[in-house]
């Protein structure tokens, strides 16, 4: 997972660059072969450094996993808004917005399909002890969506019958779900041509009429 610079000087970037190793470790080691099965042991070997290095870093592995899920989901909603926000910026359409944030959930699930892979998996368990927190950083990500569908519906640019939760957590949901599937399945498409499938979606593109909401 990608680095943010953090403060504290020398020291603090040395232990953000160590805890970013660790990541990348687990996230690697976990999509392999699953929680359970991946030790400390492995993690601390594949980041390269001491196994006591992990707990000082983190209090358990499980802890290490609830902060690598964090981290992942919170970059993934930076980007989500970021990208809303320069199309506002601008001068695009809400539609607009929402297209730029297909096109910034696939670069980041092109960039990071392990942990998307985890991602996906883990919002189906129920049993995890990082189970409210996974919750919340999800809700985080659908409501930046939710609030661009919120702006248009209110600025008359969407329909008002529009149900704001369950679009938004669809249209992350979409974006996910294909997104693994042309990574797993269908690689050597680029991903132009993933993102021009999905907006087509997203503009009702989908019934032959080759108009937005099939007017056209």
């Amino acid at each position: 997972m990608e680095s943010s610079n953090a403060p504290g000087g020398a020291g603090g970037g040395r232990r953000e660059a160590t805890r970013q190793k660790l990541y990348e470790a687990a996230v690697t080691l976990i999509a392999e072969q699953g929680f359970s099965a991946t030790t400390v042991d492995e993690i601390a070997e594949r980041a390269g450094v001491a196994k006591g290095t992990v707990y000082y870093n983190f209090a358990s592995k499980s802890v290490l996993f609830e902060e690598l899920l964090r981290h992942g989901v919170g970059l993934l909603t930076a980007s989500l808004r970021e990208a809303a926000e320069r199309t506002a910026r601008e001068g695009g359409s809400r539609v607009d917005s929402l297209d730029a944030m297909i096109r910034a959930g696939l670069v980041f699930i092109d960039r990071y399909p392990s942990f998307t892979q985890l991602y996906v998996a883990e919002l189906w368990r129920t049993n995890r002890a990082w189970q409210s927190t996974l919750m919340v950083v999800r809700q985080e990500a659908v409501a930046v969506v939710e609030g661009v569908l919120r702006e248009g519906v209110e600025g008359g640019e969407l329909s008002d019958e529009i149900d704001v939760g369950l679009t938004a957590a669809a249209l992350v949901g979409m974006v996910l779900v294909a997104a693994l599937d042309w990574k797993a399945f269908q690689p050597e498409r680029s991903l132009d041509d993933v993102h021009a499938a999905l907006s087509r979606l997203l503009q009702g593109r989908v019934s032959g009429n080759g108009g937005q909401g099939g007017n056209g």
